[in-house]
């Protein structure tokens, strides 16, 4: 039998649900029942009806499964797969700067941890900040946290202000302006499409700032013939299994999460079958962080 069969049979068996990020290598989506962006994922998580739900990503993803599902087993095949944006806060260093904006509402980017998520009042994604973002005053004092460049993106489309933590997708960091200006030039007429994690010059120079989930319906809705796609390189798969026809060329090669990239179907067989490995969240932090995911699918 193979590793995918004996998967397959597995999560019959236990009654379970695949859950995969767009980011992850091409095997891993090709078995998750459901693959998407982040906003796409926690949306499915807030839903499944399954008794088991295994996550393919990254840690803050799992934890933001099992916030929304107190009641099932979330197992995570890659416990060791963190994300280098999501610990470069703490919750000490959000509460001193909450101390420094007491009137401030403080908006965090689902990539954090479940102590972040419980600091905060509402959660947002790449696909929905803007969303988000408007539905607050235009006078109220906003603090973004973790990723400086999708709270600066959200704040100059809503020609706003926000308070900012210098977090960072190293990934996204890595593309520059110079990358576009070679990729246009390889590649004459082709539209480029950059992830919102990416610098502002980055974004300037693009033709389109969208999620992952975006970049993939724009892709679908589109006539053109060839896309430059600006973002961790694992979306290339589902945007080459949804687009056939099409052409789509990394904006940079090296582009790739050495995290999301940590999951093997070995990984997800072991997970399975062995029930590891757990993810948990404590409260009261689970509950404090369910109300900020909640308040988000709200929007």
């Amino acid at each position: 039998m193979s590793i995918q069969n004996e998967i397959k049979s597995l999560k019959h068996q236990r009654n379970a649900i695949i859950l995969a990020h767009n980011y992850q290598p091409g095997e891993i989506q090709d078995i998750a029942d459901f693959t998407g962006d982040s906003l796409e994922l926690a949306r499915k998580a807030a839903t499944v009806s399954e008794d088991v739900v295994v996550f393919c990503g990254v840690h803050f993803m799992a934890e933001t499964a099992a916030i929304l599902n107190p009641n099932k087993t979330v197992l995570i095949p890659t416990p060791d797969a963190g994300c280098p944006m999501a610990d470069m806060i703490d919750g000490d260093q959000l509460r001193e700067l909450k101390a420094k904006h007491p009137d401030a509402k403080v908006l965090c980017y689902v990539n954090s941890t479940a102590e972040i998520k419980a600091e905060s009042d509402c959660c947002v994604t790449s696909s929905n900040a803007l969303d988000v973002a408007r539905s607050y005053p235009a006078e109220q004092e906003i603090i973004f946290v973790p990723d400086q460049h999708l709270g600066a993106f959200t704040a100059e489309r809503l020609g706003r202000k926000f308070i900012l933590w210098p977090g960072y997708c190293p990934t996204h960091a890595w593309m520059t302006d110079k990358h576009i200006s070679l990729a246009r030039a390889a590649h004459p007429g082709a539209p480029v499409l950059v992830h919102p994690e990416c610098s502002k010059a980055v974004r300037d120079a693009a033709d389109h700032v969208l999620s992952t989930g975006g970049i993939c319906k724009h892709a679908l809705g589109s006539a053109e013939p060839v896309f430059i796609i600006g973002t961790e390189t694992g979306i290339l798969h589902r945007l080459q299994k949804e687009n056939p026809d099409k052409t789509f060329v990394p904006l940079l090669e090296t582009a790739v999460c050495p995290n999301m990239k940590k999951t093997t179907l070995e990984k997800v067989l072991w997970s399975l079958r062995d029930n590891q490995s757990v993810v948990t969240v404590p409260e009261p932090v689970a509950t404090r962080a369910r109300c900020a995911i909640e308040a988000m699918l709200k929007v």
